[in-house]
């Protein structure tokens, strides 16, 4: 073996056997009061995977930078939570709404010295994914989102090519400084001044469902920008103003179980903040009181299928209402 080959070796041994490394084992939970709980006390490297809570449903990965955890939903429920190492300050993992645009199992880098990415989930083209990697307990990546080696391969068979990653929070900010029931991207306790007026309705919509022909769907509709943008497998096909029902500036991800006779059945997801809310279905009059352009509501109901993943934010998406808008658009090569 040559010196090289053989100090590479030594030094991935040695890895193996630090405190929180990728190889760290996992822990299983038999119910969701369980799940909840060892959840709660994860050390950096632990995970725990409970996947009989929720055997069937669409999946939807939420990751809390500002925790340091991802969790995993299936059907709304809570399947897996697991420590992560997110990106190092000047390399700050982006946050928004992903869509899963490549799976690698065996993949390496092509910008840092071929090192090993295992399990790679791609967010972005310019770099950002999920994959096996460091957990020294604080963030270290050049943006990625390390997650433990056995927690990685059990994610990596759960998703779907296309699947919705939410990105929330912000590395080294302490849970108990976000705003309490935050949800996923950080609910404002008021209007955000400036917020953009939507267009009369009927007008300024647009739909372009040729931009991507197939793939998953997701909906971010935006209360500070008073739009919603759909997008199918990470590409914008569609966008309108909208007119929410109520003045709820709490954040919700809800995702489609079922289309019976045409009318699709939502449940909500229960992020952090909204444990409560886990798999309770939601009320058809709410989504019905949306006020949109009905030509934009007929388009947006001919590509909703099981697993249409939809966020309710207060955060901005358009980029000339805030400095920070949630990154929505990703795929682009």
């Amino acid at each position: 073996m040559s010196p090289s080959r053989r100090e590479l070796t030594l030094a991935l041994a040695a890895g193996a056997l630090a405190p929180g490394a990728a190889l760290a084992q996992g822990a299983k939970a038999s119910s969701a009061v369980e799940l909840a709980r060892t959840g709660e006390t994860l050390k950096p490297g632990q995970w725990v995977w409970a996947p009989q809570i929720a055997p069937r449903g669409p999946v939807v990965v939420y990751v809390d930078l500002s925790r340091q955890l991802a969790t995993v939903y299936r059907n709304g429920v809570r399947i897996a939570v697991s420590t992560v190492s997110s990106g190092k300050e000047g390399h700050d993992t982006p946050t928004g709404v992903f869509t899963i645009l490549q799976k690698d199992a065996d993949h390496r880098s092509s910008t840092y010295n071929n090192a090993p990415m295992p399990y790679q989930q791609r967010l972005t083209w310019d770099g950002v994914a999920l994959h096996a990697g460091g957990l020294p307990g604080y963030p270290e990546s050049h943006g990625c989102v390390h997650l433990p080696m056995g927690f990685a391969k059990l994610l990596f068979g759960v998703t779907p090519m296309g699947g919705t990653v939410i990105v929330a929070g912000k590395a080294g900010d302490p849970p108990a400084a976000m705003p309490s029931a935050a949800g996923v991207l950080g609910a404002a306790p008021s209007p955000v001044q400036g917020a953009a007026e939507p267009p009369p309705l009927g007008e300024d919509w647009r739909w372009d469902p040729k931009a991507a022909p197939a793939g998953p769907v997701t909906i971010i509709a935006s209360r500070s920008d008073r739009r919603a943008v759909v997008l199918r497998n990470g590409v914008e096909i569609g966008r309108a103003g909208v007119v929410f029902p109520d003045e709820d500036f709490q954040t919700h991800v809800l995702v489609c179980t079922s289309v019976e006779n045409g009318v699709p059945r939502w449940a909500y997801v229960g992020v952090p903040g909204h444990d409560d809310e886990a798999a309770r279905p939601l009320d058809p009059e709410l989504m019905a009181k949306t006020a949109m352009p009905d030509g934009f509501r007929t388009a947006v109901r001919t590509v909703i299928v099981p697993g249409t993943t939809i966020l309710a934010t207060q955060s901005p998406v358009l980029p000339e209402t805030s400095g920070r808008h949630l990154t929505v658009l990703s795929s682009g090569r």
